[in-house]
């Protein structure tokens, strides 16, 4: 009688376990390709993967980045508030609306070497 107790015990504890692990992880496996957000909001009108078109290309921003340890937050500023002078006169919009879990992707994308 205990042993069969102790299986139901056993069996609920699995159970609240697997569906704990699958509501951490949901937020992950639902996270949005770095690529698919780029093109949602527009920003490859103006940035290639490895061609410049009116800004530079995701992989020359990655390359000038690659070795920079305050890079992340740099490019979060300024995909957030935009600007110009760093590659040429062309000031790049604003991107205000753009999630923060949107903008982490794309700048740790764009840090990780901007793979197509």
């Amino acid at each position: 009688m205990n042993n069969a107790r102790e299986d139901g015990r056993l069996r609920a504890s699995l159970w609240t376990a697997l569906v704990l692990v699958l509501a951490i992880a949901a937020p992950a496996l639902q996270a949005a390709a770095p690529t698919d957000i780029l093109n949602k909001n527009a920003c490859s009108a103006c940035h290639g993967i490895d061609k410049a078109i009116v800004g530079p290309a995701y992989q020359a921003v990655a390359e000038k980045y690659a070795r920079d340890p305050k890079a992340k937050g740099g490019l979060a500023k300024r995909i957030r508030e935009g600007g110009s002078g760093t590659w040429g006169p062309v000031p790049m919009p604003p991107q205000p609306n753009l999630s923060d879990a949107d903008l982490a992707t794309v700048v740790d994308w764009l840090l990780a070497g901007a793979k197509p």
